[in-house]
């Protein structure tokens, strides 16, 4: 045996490892496929294979991955993309253009686009093809990038980076394998993104979520940004929590995705994949977090760290805000087609060659015009047209009616489901511009609350809250929610929510967004953006149950006296300062009444030491005629604000005899406080 025949030997095992990995890879990226039937992953894994043994292995893996995943329309053009791609880089062999990092992923994004582009100009909706196909080539430069370092001839080189993409786009071939209703793909791509985060912080976790799961979305191709923004929050909480125990990364994780998942409701199956995501995460050996536990005590950098973190979600929003901007700008003004097509394409087909047309269409064109106008309501109410909806002297002249009847009501349906589809798609697109505006308000607000000063232990002794709650004459549960806390940031917080009705179907609505909406002001997230994202919510809710509540929220800074009052649908609030009463009000409506990215009513005040704030649900004094309340609040001289809730609530009794449920709230600043007049 020489020496040559030696080294083969040796390093046979190795090669033939080598060789393998590459084969089954490509086969296997085959089954991550795009709208379109494009399995961009797999051409990336050729692009990123370069020339020689390695690259053959690829091909013929993507060779057998077309055969067991595509379907023969979409692997002509997947085979000859990844021909092209490995023929390209085989006759570029040898050259120092080929030693760049840019060649592999622009080469195989061009050829792709240059093979798929054929078919997409021969399709019978170009248009609407062109952008699954823009799409998959961005994707396959991208996957040809991140994987050049693990599969490149003497570069398997353990980047996180490229690991990170690897596993993502594996994972997401197995996205329809589905066991009890849950994708096992996307549960391990949960169990992945919440590694990552706890790993290696939150800003790799938020982009690493944000990467995932909008793929995710993509590749399902049913629209829409729910993965995205479930698993970039869940990222983002989870990376937040990495210094302490895995439990607590594991809760942020699942809790982030239940809340993120809120608009699409709770049959989505996000929130059983997040939860079994977290549960594997908590079941992975310590030592696959290699010491992370001595290593995180050494981190000086943190405010640095903050500070880049903060600019990376600042970047994000801005992103998004732009995307949302843009959509406004190219979405045209949606205008109804006038029915009067209907008649134009029936007349074509039945009047062209009728012996009558000139006389209808020339010589009697008013009346005829007048006798198709007139007919028009009667079509769009019913759907179809008879011979009664004519008037008598065009029917009885018409020698082709039953024909042009026919044609007609031919002609309707197609513009009856043009007009339908017109709705869907301008409701669709609003939805999704709302869904990128919450998303862009949420990062933006998260990213100003990082590094923020957290409050002192004095400053709970600036304030004191006071609360009463009484059913509706007849129920045992009162409908009304009160809750009152303190963020991490400071920021004193009363809610007054009142469920539609009463009874304990009002109290749990009312429970129910007290609960959530205190869940986003705690995580730092802005009050009025929070609102905003609750009111959507709540609004699709509402679509299937038809129940709404009004929120009533006040924030305070007791070190400054700022105070802010935010109304969906809510009774008037007061301010209290000696013997003067400020009244303030609003004009939204409650909450899940209204779609979209609605605004509730913002009235910010500064409170002066020994001053009320009280809030009261309308079945305390109704707003038109509450003067009692005004001049009750102006007459009282005490400083204990439970006192004065029990006394609001008594008088409301014995004015009001409980004719609906009763929720009053008051916050007093002390007059110790030492605040400021602005």
């Amino acid at each position: 045996m020489g020496h040559r025949d030696m080294i083969w030997s040796r390093h046979q095992p190795a090669q033939l490892l080598a060789w393998g990995i590459r084969f089954f890879l490509a086969a296997a990226l085959t089954a991550t496929q795009t709208p379109g039937d494009y399995a961009p992953f797999a051409l990336g894994c050729v692009a990123a294979c370069g020339p020689g043994a390695g690259g053959i292995a690829a091909l013929l893996g993507a060779g057998v991955g077309a055969v067991l995943f595509l379907d023969f329309s979409g692997a002509l053009p997947f085979l000859a993309a990844a021909i092209l791609i490995f023929t390209t880089a085989a006759a570029f062999q040898g050259l120092k253009l080929l030693e760049g990092p840019l060649f592999h992923p622009l080469a195989g994004a061009g050829l792709f686009l240059a093979v798929s582009g054929i078919y997409v100009l021969q399709s019978l909706s170009p248009l609407r093809n062109l952008a699954p196909c823009l799409a998959a080539t961005a994707l396959v430069g991208i996957s040809a990038w991140y994987y050049q370092p693990l599969l490149q001839a003497g570069g398997e080189r353990p980047e996180p980076d490229s690991l990170l993409f690897l596993a993502g786009s594996i994972l997401l071939a197995l996205v329809d394998v589905e066991l009890a209703g849950v994708s096992v793909g996307r549960s391990l791509l949960c169990l992945l993104l919440a590694y990552t985060a706890y790993q290696r912080g939150a800003m790799t976790g938020v982009a690493a979520g944000l990467g995932a799961g909008l793929a995710a979305d993509f590749c399902s191709g049913r629209g829409g940004v729910l993965f995205g923004a479930a698993y970039g929050l869940a990222g983002l909480l989870a990376g937040s929590r990495s210094s302490g125990r895995r439990i607590w990364a594991a809760l942020a994780f699942w809790g982030a995705a239940a809340l993120a998942a809120l608009p699409a409701g709770l049959s989505t199956p996000l929130l059983p994949e997040a939860a079994v995501g977290a549960v594997l995460f908590l079941m992975l050996p310590g030592r696959a977090f290699g010491g992370k536990r001595v290593m995180r005590g050494e981190t000086p950098e943190f405010p640095a760290a903050l500070e880049g973190m903060r600019a990376q979600l600042t970047r994000m929003a801005a992103a998004l805000r732009a995307l949302y901007d843009s959509m406004g700008r190219a979405a045209p003004v949606s205008t109804e087609e006038n029915p009067a097509v209907v008649f134009d394409w029936a007349a074509e087909k039945v009047c062209r060659g009728c012996a009558l047309c000139e006389l209808c269409w020339q010589k009697e064109y008013t009346g005829t015009f007048n006798a198709l106008n007139d007919a028009t309501p009667f079509l769009l109410e019913r759907g179809r047209a008879l011979a009664k909806d004519f008037p008598s002297y065009f029917a009885d002249r018409c020698i082709h009616l039953p024909d042009f009847l026919t044609a007609v009501n031919g002609e309707l349906s197609a513009f009856l489901l043009r007009r339908q589809y017109r709705r869907q798609l301008e409701e669709t697109r609003r939805s999704a511009r709302g869904q990128y505006a919450q998303l862009s308000e949420l990062l933006t607000a998260t990213a100003a609350g990082l590094g923020e000063v957290r409050a002192t232990a004095g400053e709970a002794d600036l304030c004191r809250i006071g609360a009463a709650l009484r059913p509706k004459e007849g129920e045992t549960v009162c409908g009304d929610t009160v809750v009152s806390f303190r963020t991490e940031g400071g920021l004193l917080c009363l809610l007054l929510a009142d469920g539609m009705g009463s009874g304990e179907a009002a109290r749990r609505e009312s429970a129910l967004t007290c609960r959530l909406l205190e869940q986003f002001l705690q995580a730092g997230i802005e009050p009025e953006a929070a609102m905003k994202t609750l009111n959507a919510a709540m609004a699709l809710r509402g679509a299937e149950t038809g129940s709404f509540t009004t929120i009533d929220l006040i924030t305070c800074r007791p070190e400054t006296g700022e105070a802010a009052f935010f109304k969906y649908g809510a009774a008037p609030s007061y301010v209290k300062k000696g013997g003067t009463v400020r009244r303030i009000t609003g004009g939204t409506l409650p909450a899940g009444l209204r779609g979209g990215a609605a605004a509730p009513d913002v009235t910010r005040a500064t409170l002066e030491p020994g001053s009320f704030a009280v809030m009261v649900s309308d079945g305390v004094a109704d707003p038109g005629r509450d003067e009692w309340l005004q001049n009750l609040l102006a007459g009282w001289d005490g400083e204990d604000p439970q006192t004065l809730a029990g006394l609001i609530l008594s008088e409301s009794v014995r004015r009001e005899n409980l004719q609906d449920d009763c929720g009053v709230q008051v916050l007093y600043l002390s007059r110790e406080s030492g605040v400021k007049k602005v």
